[in-house]
């Protein structure tokens, strides 16, 4: 099931066995509610008015030539979501950013900071991250009350691109996944992950996203997350998990190299141990065992500690590490090493 084929209808097409799904209104203000920031770290709340008035646009130092704005990225990714889902309300973006970029105008050039009159100023972020909502398709896994909500996103960072050089292609991240509203962690799957497009135009990087939403499988990822919620891991498990995670990073390059890859890192690891026992909704039972489905979400809340520029490959690796610890439980060899 494709998202494009449920725009067409969206409450025949829908899998009830999966998510319910509301739909509203063509025309319908979303009531704006306040959640839990998607990423933590270092970042700060911004709106979109403010990267679009506020704040510089850095250039190619040697030729001078523009390169896409954070706010262009956020405004072409709303652009081509209004384009694929076109009976959908969608909800302001959410931006966060991070690593300030502070200058002055040359007027000011002798002014101690302290005198700086804010039109003295200049300002802008070198890493941003956003999610757009849209309220109308959530819902819930079968067996499970976690709140789900489509969302979809990315991140711009400049420190990826050489901006003392000519213009070049630039390079964007981008998913369409869902919004755990219990706790505003992400679900970024495999197929709705793009960690590296690259773009030179604004009608390339639409082409691109647009791309990327419709072929994001949403029914596939629903199925697989709700196999979370089959497979748990007791005590003794979770700690060995949780063991061999941290002794992955320090194997030696031959053995590694036979193991999929884990991205995450101890402090992730860290987290999650103590929210076993600490997390209001996703801990541990009176017996001590986890679903695999919670575990994931104690990793994805982790992951909201990761800077700008790591977090969404960090997520889609989440999810990956979760699924293949399930088929570990279940006889596959390829994660087998983290539960031995």
């Amino acid at each position: 099931m494709e998202l494009q084929i449920i725009n067409e209808n969206l409450s025949s097409k829908r899998d009830n066995n999966l998510l319910s799904i509301g739909t509203k209104q063509t025309g319908v203000n979303p009531k704006q509610v306040k959640t839990n920031p998607f990423i933590e770290a270092n970042t700060i709340d911004v709106g979109l008015t403010h990267l679009q008035k506020d704040c510089n646009v850095p250039v190619f130092a040697k030729d001078n030539e523009m390169t896409l704005s954070h706010q262009e990225f956020i405004e072409i990714a709303y652009g081509c979501a209004e384009k694929v889902f076109k009976n959908q309300s969608l909800d302001t973006p959410e931006i966060r950013v991070s690593h300030q970029v502070k200058g002055r105008t040359p007027d000011a050039i002798h002014i101690p900071a302290k005198d700086l009159l804010d039109n003295q100023k200049t300002v802008y972020y070198e890493r941003m991250a956003f999610i757009i909502r849209l309220p109308g398709i959530n819902g819930t896994l079968k067996g499970n009350t976690n709140n789900l909500s489509l969302c979809l996103g990315g991140v711009r960072a400049y420190n990826h691109e050489n901006l003392y050089s000519k213009k070049s292609i630039e390079k964007f991240k981008f998913f369409i996944g869902f919004q755990n509203m219990v706790c505003c962690n992400l679900c970024i799957s495999t197929d709705g992950f793009k960690s590296e497009i690259r773009a030179s135009s604004h009608q390339e990087l639409e082409s691109k996203i647009t791309e990327v939403i419709q072929s994001y499988k949403m029914s596939e990822h629903l199925k697989e997350m709700t196999k979370l919620l089959d497979d748990s891991l007791n005590e003794q498990q979770f700690a060995q998990l949780l063991g061999k995670a941290k002794l992955y990073n320090f194997l030696p390059k031959e053995e590694k190299a036979l193991l999929p890859e884990v991205i995450l890192n101890d402090n992730h690891f860290n987290t999650m141990a103590k929210d076993y026992y600490q997390d209001k909704s996703f801990c541990k039972n009176d017996s001590g065992e986890i679903s695999l489905w919670n575990a994931y979400n104690l990793l994805t809340g982790a992951n909201k500690s990761s800077y700008i520029d790591t977090f969404l490959d960090r997520g889609e690796n989440a999810y990956a590490f979760a699924q293949g610890i399930s088929k570990a439980i279940n006889g596959d060899s390829q994660y087998r090493w983290f539960l031995s």
